[in-house]
């Protein structure tokens, strides 16, 4: 139960920051956290543990945690690096993945399906996580794997919000359907062209539901 609230409560504090509510460099106050959320102390640790992970928040020795929102540079600069490293796990993986992945990568793909048709972009983004994750184990290389894994899930709150914007599940969902394609039919670089432009997309659809959210919070 505390694990399900904390991730709940990192998604909150994720929208928070990534709107403005939380100003770069703000304390967050563990206390009135813990009472804002009606839980314990423990959930709300967890949280910050999770934010740290994906860089939104920094944890100071004996100062506190404080709020770190990445500039739009910096962003660029992470989303044009993991457009790259998922390019080059679809080229490898197009020609390692298994028919045995391939018919996961389907699988996590019909549930996102089901998430569009019921307007869950929750449920969408998990069952997209094991669709990229599947992706980077049939690289076949497992540093590769890590680099992959570790950026994913520094860009998870960026990845995740984005497919709040109207129309974004549909288009991401299509996107999916060509990379499994482009896998099956064993296509190396159309598999990482496939892959380049649908992270690239997810920046610059970031982008813009950034300026439509803080406009509309003024």
């Amino acid at each position: 139960m505390d694990v399900r609230r904390a991730n709940k409560i990192a998604e909150d504090l994720e929208q928070f920051i990534l709107t403005g509510e939380y100003a770069d460099g703000e304390r967050l106050d563990e206390v009135k956290l813990a009472e804002q959320f009606g839980v314990s102390r423990t959930p709300i640790r967890e949280a910050f543990q999770q934010l740290t992970v994906s860089g939104l928040v920094e944890q100071l020795p004996r100062r506190g945690v404080f709020v770190r929102q990445p500039g739009p540079v910096e962003l660029l600069e992470m989303f044009e690096y993991m457009a790259e490293i998922e390019a080059v796990c679809g080229r490898l993986a197009a020609k390692r993945i298994s028919d045995e992945a391939l018919g996961l990568l389907e699988e996590a793909n019909a549930k996102c399906e089901e998430a569009v048709q019921k307007g869950d972009a929750d449920e969408y983004y998990r069952k997209n996580e094991q669709f990229h994750h599947l992706i980077y184990k049939q690289s076949g290389n497992g540093f590769l794997e890590q680099e992959a894994f570790r950026l994913h899930r520094r860009l998870k709150p960026f990845r995740r919000i984005q497919l709040h914007l109207r129309g974004r599940m549909k288009q991401s969902l299509a996107e999916h359907k060509a990379i499994v394609e482009a896998l099956n039919d064993s296509k190396p670089e159309e598999a990482a062209n496939a892959l380049r432009d649908h992270v690239a997309v997810q920046g610059e659809k970031f982008h813009h539901l950034m300026i439509k959210m803080k406009s509309a919070a003024e």
